[in-house]
This record gives C-alpha cells, structure tokens and sequence, in this order.
C-alpha cells in the first residue's frame, strides 16, 4: 500500500513551493539556482508519473523489433539493440524503418519527461 502524498504529489508540492514563494523571498542572484531545483523537481514528477508506462512501451517495441519476448528487461533488449546497430551488415529496410520509428516513439516519450512539448515534429518522421 502506498501512503498519501507518494512521490510525485510531493515533487509537485515542492516545485510549486519553490515557484510561487521562495524565488520571490531570495536574492535576484540565487533566483535562477531557485528555477533550476523546481525544473528539477517538475521532471522528477513526470519520470514518476509517466516513467514506468514509457519503460513498459519501449519494452514492447524494442521486443517487436528484435523479434523477441516482450517479458525481457529493457536493459537486455536495448544491449541487444545497441549490438544490431553496431553490426557492418546491412539492415532490411523494412526493419530499418522499424528500428527508426521505435527509437523516435522512445525519443518522444523520454522528451514528455525532460522537456515537454520539445516531442512534437511538424514533418515526417
């Protein structure tokens, strides 16, 4: 069971704390220092909140494209990416495109957590 506030309430309580009350209370010098530990903070939430359902779809994918269990941890499947990718042999196309769309999904969602909005594209992928 996990008790009330869990982490990500309290990420949010801090941040909005050091937003809306402490920037305010110190020196202009200190002031960005202030924005820095809430951006923190913020980010922290959202790898808490968003964090596990990310890691679980880039298990999915990466398990589909190495054509493998999708019960395997991320860490195997990306070593197991990383040495495909670093093999000189020519990739098919078609996984090749599999392999771009995958990295891209995972880029998106890692940029949901560090800096939202940066995700989104206006071309193709």
């Amino acid at each position: 069971m996990q008790y009330r506030p869990d982490a990500a309430e309290l990420l949010d309580a801090v941040a909005s704390l050091l937003e809306d009350d402490v920037i305010a209370a110190v020196p202009a010098h200190l002031q960005h220092q202030v924005r820095v530990a809430a951006n923190l903070c913020r980010i922290l939430e959202r790898e808490a909140t968003v964090g596990p359902a990310n890691d679980a779809a880039e298990r999915g994918r990466l398990a589909d494209v190495l054509g493998a269990d999708d019960d395997r941890d991320l860490v195997s499947l990306r070593a197991d990416l990383a040495e495909m990718l670093a093999d000189p042999a020519p990739i098919d196309p078609a996984l090749d495109r599999s392999i771009r769309d995958a990295l891209l999904a995972t880029l998106r969602a890692d940029l949901a957590i560090a800096k939202p909005g940066y995700g989104a594209t206006t071309g193709a992928p």
